[in-house]
């Protein structure tokens, strides 16, 4: 599958190897033309608030067990800001626990796949989301 328009990625992920297979599977498939890391919540929160408005991915993949602000804390301080709330986030991690998938949604997750990652299902995911999600969404304005 090849994007509509390829995305600005942060990808939220602690583990280098599956941060490196998530990152090229991403441009194999062309869905990106930039992806930025970040090891954990706290991380990934310093890269959206310093940068503008503007320069904020258009999606974020995350994974939910990490250090120091795991991946649904993250989530609901996203979810909750208004600055942030609009961009959409994929849940790409180990847990298949019925309490994570609830939690994610809840918290407004735009999507929930699970690890061992296939492309095809992360692929789909990524594909109605930018059907739906990435052509209504409207930029904060303050």
């Amino acid at each position: 599958m090849i994007a509509s328009r390829p995305y600005r990625v942060l990808l939220v992920e602690d583990d280098e190897a599956d941060a490196l297979l998530i990152e090229e599977a991403l441009e194999d498939r062309g869905i990106v033309r930039e992806v930025r890391r970040a090891c954990d919540g706290v991380d990934a929160l310093d890269q959206l608030h310093q940068s503008n408005i503007g320069d904020h991915p258009d999606l974020i993949v995350l994974d939910l067990n990490m250090p120091r602000m795991n991946g649904r804390e993250f989530l609901a301080q996203v979810k909750a800001d208004p600055q942030l709330q609009a961009i959409p986030v994929v849940v790409l991690t180990t847990s298949g626990a019925p309490g994570d998938v609830t939690t994610a949604y809840q918290n407004h997750a735009n999507a929930y796949v699970k690890k061992p990652v296939d492309l095809d299902e992360f692929s789909a995911a990524v594909q109605r989301i930018d059907t739906f999600f990435l052509d209504t969404a409207q930029p904060y304005r303050p």
